[in-house]
């Protein structure tokens, strides 16, 4: 009811708010007036009589000297010290003049004492509703004004995590909390900050009714797992819900506005990691020389991560990106102390330059994460992808034979199996040059990682997704029916490390991924946890449109992690070992010498042949869509379309002067002309 009637007060016209402003003040007169009789006379007593006199010159005197000093035209909600200022002008030349009138000369009936007590109580009074009008119309009514403008938020978690974001809450201007949601029992039906504590249930049936736009999960204990289950049940609300992360990265484990997050596709899986093996994840570090190439990307800088963790002698960052080999080795300088972290920029194609690096530093471990990974991109761009794919691997690995390195690491990927595109079909060529490798007697033991799609990684869908939800959309899917296999960043290299730790030699070695995704039901999610509605036929009207453009050159509907169905386990839960056919090394040396020779000349055809064959089952595209090979053989067609112009023309010039030669013969001679 009091924000109602500020909202009223607030709605009113100028004029009609100094009229109001004039009768408050007339009445504060008859009250300071009545005040100072009580005080004089120690009880509680009405103005009779004569009195009244003191009233009506109380009122005479305060509303002038008020207009003249500027009270009614200042905003007493935004009035601060000059308003006061002014008011203890104006209360002064009243008390001056009514102390002259009652206490100097003096008044039948009123009390001489009035001449001081009423200027006092007027000053009181006048100056507490200014305050009053500042605080509530200024302050607690204008938050009000404002709540519907503002997102309308719950915390889900009423732990401490809960009370430490409601404390920050208070001072957000642009959120606010209504409630808190907690699964306890014992928590609901109970308040915290003034705030009562509901059941989810009560979320699912008051959230539309009360206007709640936002969820703050405040559950940074909680298992992914867990989470998944709160998401399922939030998602038919339509709210937009964002998360705290984990305490452990929490800023001195307070909680903070900036710290909320989008929610985690991780959270969306419901894939809680197992714990790592501490035995093997050191086994080939820990007091060792480690070597990682590609160590700027996503899953190379990872490994570089949980590698110093380990505490290897030295690190070697192999990299050919100079921005990305400096932000990794920045940030692995201030993570680390007794490591040797060393950047060296490279490429993993020259063998001159492998073979200096592990010369000088003798690696004792080789983690191969260099690689073109983008179907797309590297489908355009054949000769390089397959040149650093498959030949940058064979490279970088006969180096490792010759410098005695002892363990060997190919990071692969779900996308070498039975492949469609030349990222694939690289991949696939650079394991199969390390089993034919490790076929051989040397001192080095190979083995390989296969896995799906990490989160977070660049060129991912996730953050792509959400890029667009910002934007408005449309959502970009290649697919309907498309799948794909996903997994975090630390956890794959988690598992790389140690699967590389149980390698015999020739393994490959194939991560649990755990169930396929429809992207088109991860990008469902992902818009309806925004706060947003997908726009389709049930929905014209919705937020975000999805748009289905067609699957791109050599991109599957489904990725795969195993050639055949003869995995075997590991001691690892989430580590499986597969048996995968290899063609002797003599012959995958030949092959290889036929790629090279065919990479050295750019002949994409010749290159996609060879692949053809050295990958049984492998059947690339039927046209060339390399850029340069679609570039010059337009510049070949244009070429052609205009030396055969040209020749037609030179054909018509011809034509024509034989036909003026022949006319010239034919008036000699009377006979017909016909050309």
């Amino acid at each position: 009811m009091i924000n109602r009637l500020a909202g009223t007060l607030l709605g009113l016209s100028r004029p009609v708010k100094r009229s109001l402003a004039l009768v408050v003040d007339t009445a504060l007169c008859v009250l300071s007036v009545w005040l100072a009789l009580s005080l004089r006379y120690e009880e509680w007593t009405p103005i009779q009589g004569d009195q009244w006199f003191a009233v009506l010159v109380a009122v005479a005197l305060a509303l002038p000297l008020f207009v003249v000093t500027g009270q009614y035209r200042a905003i007493f909600r935004y009035s601060g010290a000059a308003a006061l200022m002014s008011l203890t002008w104006a209360c002064g030349a009243f008390a001056g003049t009514y102390m002259l009138v009652f206490a100097g000369l003096g008044v039948n009936a009123v009390p001489r004492s009035l001449g001081l007590l009423v200027p006092m109580m007027l000053f009181f009074t006048v100056g507490l509703s200014r305050l009053v009008a500042r605080y509530w119309l200024g302050g607690l009514y204008v938050s009000v004004l404002r709540r519907k403008a503002r997102a309308q938020v719950v915390i889900y978690g009423a732990g401490g995590a809960g009370r430490q974001l409601a404390a920050a809450l208070l001072h957000d201007p642009d959120m606010a909390l209504r409630a808190f949601i907690d699964d306890s029992r014992q928590l609901q039906g109970s308040s915290l900050r003034g705030l009562n504590i509901h059941s989810p249930a009560w979320l699912r049936a008051h959230a539309a009714r009360l206007g709640v736009t936002e969820v703050l999960l405040a559950l940074p204990s909680a298992s992914h797992a867990r989470r998944a289950e709160i998401l399922n049940e939030l998602l038919p609300l339509g709210l937009h819900v964002r998360t705290l992360p984990a305490m452990a990265d929490l800023v001195n484990g307070r909680v903070r506005m900036q710290d909320l997050l989008e929610v985690d596709i991780e959270d969306l899986l419901g894939r809680d990691p197992v714990a790592p093996d501490a035995e093997l994840l050191g086994r080939h570090i820990r007091g060792q020389v480690v070597l990682v190439t590609g160590a700027g990307g996503s899953i190379g800088s990872e490994l570089c991560r949980q590698i110093v963790r380990q505490q290897p002698v030295t690190l070697l960052l192999v990299e050919m990106s100079e921005y990305a080999l400096y932000a990794i080795h920045q940030e692995l300088e201030k993570m680390t102390t007794g490591v040797q972290v060393l950047p060296l920029l490279a490429s993993v194609r020259d063998a001159a330059r492998m073979r200096e690096i592990m010369r000088t530093w003798r690696p004792d471990t080789v983690y191969h994460a260099a690689a073109y990974k983008h179907v797309p991109m590297v489908e355009h761009n054949p000769v390089e992808g397959v040149r650093n794919n498959a030949l940058g691997t064979l490279t970088t690995a006969r180096v490792a034979m010759e410098c005695r390195v002892r363990q060997f690491v190919l990071v692969s990927t779900d996308k070498a199996v039975r492949p469609t595109n030349i990222m694939g079909a690289s991949k696939r060529a650079a394991e199969l040059a390390l089993q034919g490798l490790a076929q051989r007697e040397s001192g080095t033991r190979f083995s390989m990682v296969r896995f799906g799609n990490v989160l977070g990684s660049s060129g991912s869908v996730v953050p792509l997704f959400r890029k667009q939800i910002e934007a408005g959309g449309p959502i970009t899917l290649t697919h309907a029916d498309i799948t794909r296999y996903f997994m975090t960043i630390p956890e794959a290299a988690q598992l790389v490390i140690q699967a590389g730790a149980m390698a015999r030699g020739g393994d490959v070695f194939v991560l649990d991924m755990g169930e396929p995704v429809r992207i088109i039901d991860l990008a469902r999610r992902l818009v309806e946890l925004s706060g947003r509605t997908v726009r389709d036929a049930a929905r014209p009207d919705g937020d975000i449109e999805l748009h289905v453009s067609g699957l791109r050159p050599g991109e599957k509907l489904y990725e795969e992690l195993l050639i055949g169905d003869n995995a075997l386990p590991t001691p690892h839960p989430r580590v499986m070992k597969a048996h995968e056919d290899c063609p002797p090394w003599v012959e995958l040396a030949r092959m290889f010498e036929q790629l090279e020779a065919a990479l050295d000349v750019s002949d994409v055809p010749r290159i996609k042949q060879v692949l053809q064959f050295m990958l049984p089952g492998y059947q690339p595209l039927p046209e060339v869509v390399d850029w340069v090979h679609l570039e010059m053989t337009a510049m070949r067609a244009a070429a052609a379309s205009a030396a055969s112009a040209a020749s037609r023309a030179d054909g018509r010039d011809g034509a024509m002067e034989l036909a003026g030669d022949l006319g010239v013969e034919a008036k000699a001679s009377g006979d017909p002309v016909s050309v």
